[in-house]
């Protein structure tokens, strides 16, 4: 194409050769140099990238402006090119397939914009609706990562654009009563695949809103709040087991914040403050699920059997009378249910302690379909560590979610600590359980909750200060969880450990923070061997296996203490840790202070 001139050939004939090059059709004059179907469709996906790289940049000639843009007219308009478009990002080619990706991204023009928002407003579930929505969900995702630098005006035009069509769209395919409707997509040979593309532009539009800061958001970035209780009824109402997993997964995300964590590689989406209409929109979020738990809607969601790289495994697993739930689905309903439940009660301040326990029972009933090993243990709390111990970022934010649920009822129920724990522990929710439960889980190793610190992958260090406040608080119910797991058959390997005569903390020696020159005039030292004698001088207070599992936590909170103190003195530590440190001597001083000598007052 000549830059300073009008082509001979028509618009039409150019788009003819485009269409034709990505079906893969050779013309004649190029197949005597042996151009192959591959090397027709990657010209031909250059080319039309090219062309609308060009129309964005502003880069053209008045001339060529127009004469590429009657071209994309006629591709979009009477080609329909985006059907052909969308199924090539598909094919086996990986070089095609990230060519057809990077073109259909740039593809922000008129003709787009005007053919997919007409898909949206008249198309049913098919491969027109479908090549729109990916198409779209494609081109708001990159504007979206670029806006982080900057561009956000672009954004907000290209969301402004859709937001009417897109919401209607949403009110034929995620009606909010009228489930006939919803009944009869559902029995469309294309709807599960169009289901799953909306679902992903869902995702963007709600990864979108948390750039909003206190602007307000349009309606169609709030689409997966507005319309949660139809997501709800299609995850228990549809029969495509891809489609209820991807839209819990987006719930899931929805309700812990974290919309887009799987493509943001790595890049903060969130302003850090909320739009306008955010509380009430989680809080609208958290009613629809409780509304539906309270109408037994987790009766209806059916789990799949667990998936694995050569499809569902059919053979039934070792120790289950069954297949293999997919624990993915099991975390995400659990979490869903108890992130709701925190929400809910930090929303509206709702005193309803059987309301919240009815909601908690709801689901130890629907785990207890699929968890085997949950209907063998007589100690709820133990729920967490079995559920999640594969997925520590999830475990992370259940416990923290149950260490809120917790705290908001003991704070309103007026129950003695005796009652609150015993309590606790019925509802599967005692937050010294669940910790001492994850100390297990890790073998008690400090190292392992000095990587949860530093990591950004998990809320660990917002749990554990907030847990070790309570803790520090509350040591005596932390001694009677103590005895409770260690009898509870949570983890049956504790009832066979003895004490050694000396515990022993993780040896530094060997490593440069062991030099004295680096620890002189610190707090560390002398503690170890200190602690160490109060422990076997208070040895015969409690029950021998009770005291296992007490000193072990006490021992690893110690060496924890330790090691980020040295670290932070070599200025090694990420964050300033003064509040954490503080906190884990004055649970030391907990322990020093009490003498364990109402460990049976407590328990009775």
């Amino acid at each position: 194409m000549n830059i300073g001139s009008r082509p001979d050939r028509s618009a039409a004939d150019v788009a003819a050769v485009i269409f034709g090059g990505l079906r893969g059709l050779v013309p004649v004059q190029l197949r005597e140099e042996l151009c192959s179907e591959a090397e027709m469709i990657c010209i031909s996906v250059t080319l039309l990238e090219k062309i609308t790289s060009s129309l964005t940049a502003q880069s053209l000639p008045i001339q060529l402006t127009l004469y590429s843009e009657e071209v994309l007219r006629v591709l979009f308009g009477d080609m329909n090119l985006m059907e052909q478009l969308v199924s090539v990002p598909y094919c086996s080619d990986q070089i095609i397939s990230h060519l057809a990706a990077k073109c259909a991204s740039g593809m922000v023009c008129p003709c787009w914009q005007k053919k997919c928002t007409q898909a949206f407003h008249s198309s049913s579930p098919g491969t027109e609706l479908d090549a729109c929505l990916w198409s779209v969900t494609e081109v708001l995702r990159k504007t979206l990562k670029e806006s982080q630098q900057g561009k956000t005006r672009i954004l907000g035009k290209l969301l402004d654009t859709f937001d009417c069509s897109l919401c209607a769209l949403c009110s034929k395919l995620l009606p909010e009563k009228n489930e006939e409707c919803l009944d009869s997509f559902t029995h469309s040979r294309h709807w599960g695949t169009t289901m799953c593309l909306l679902l992903d532009l869902l995702e963007v539009l709600s990864a979108s809103s948390l750039t909003c800061g206190t602007r307000v958001c349009l309606k169609s970035q709030r689409i997966t709040y507005i319309r949660s209780a139809a997501l709800l009824t299609m995850i228990s109402c549809s029969s495509e087991g891809f489609v209820k997993k991807r839209a819990l997964l987006l719930l899931k995300r929805t309700v812990l914040e974290k919309v887009g964590e799987d493509w943001a590689l790595g890049e903060v989406l969130s302003s850090g403050l909320k739009y306008e209409n955010f509380g009430s929109d989680m809080s609208m979020l958290a009613q629809s699920v409780l509304t539906a738990v309270a109408n037994n809607w987790l009766d209806s969601v059916q789990v799949e059997p667990a998936a694995f790289f050569g499809g569902i495994r059919c053979t039934k697993m070792m120790g289950d009378e069954g297949q293999k739930p997919d624990c993915v689905m099991l975390r995400a309903v659990s979490l869903i249910v108890l992130k709701s439940i925190e929400l809910h009660i930090q929303t509206t301040g709702a005193d309803g302690a059987t309301e919240v326990d009815g909601h908690l029972q709801s689901l130890w009933g629907f785990l207890r379909r699929y968890r085997t090993q949950l209907t063998e243990v007589t100690h709820l709390c133990c729920w967490i560590s079995l559920l999640f111990g594969e997925q520590d970022d999830d475990m992370m934010e259940a416990a923290k979610a149950a260490l809120s649920i917790f705290l908001s009822h003991r704070l309103r129920s007026g129950l003695d600590d005796g009652a609150a724990f015993a309590a606790a522990c019925a509802s599967g929710c005692n937050p010294h359980c669940h910790f001492v439960l994850l100390l297990q889980s890790v073998s008690f190793d400090h190292s392992i909750l000095l990587d949860f610190l530093i990591s950004v992958e998990t809320c660990f260090l917002e749990y554990f200060l907030r847990y070790l406040k309570y803790l520090r608080d509350n040591w005596q119910s932390f001694i009677a969880a103590c005895g409770g797991i260690s009898v509870s058959g949570c983890d049956s390997s504790l009832q066979q450990v003895s004490l050694a005569p000396e515990v022993r903390l993780v040896e530094y020696d060997s490593s440069d923070e062991s030099d004295p020159d680096n620890t002189e005039g610190s707090d560390v030292g002398p503690r170890t061997s200190g602690l160490s004698v109060f422990i076997r001088q208070t040895q015969n207070e409690l029950p021998a296996v009770s005291f296992e599992t007490l000193a072990k936590t006490v021992f690893c909170l110690s060496e924890l203490r330790e090691v980020v103190t040295r670290l932070h003195t070599k200025k090694l530590f990420p964050y300033n840790p003064s509040a954490l440190l503080k906190l884990l001597e004055q649970v030391e001083n907990s322990y020093k202070q009490s003498h364990v000598p109402h460990f049976n007052k407590c328990r009775t």
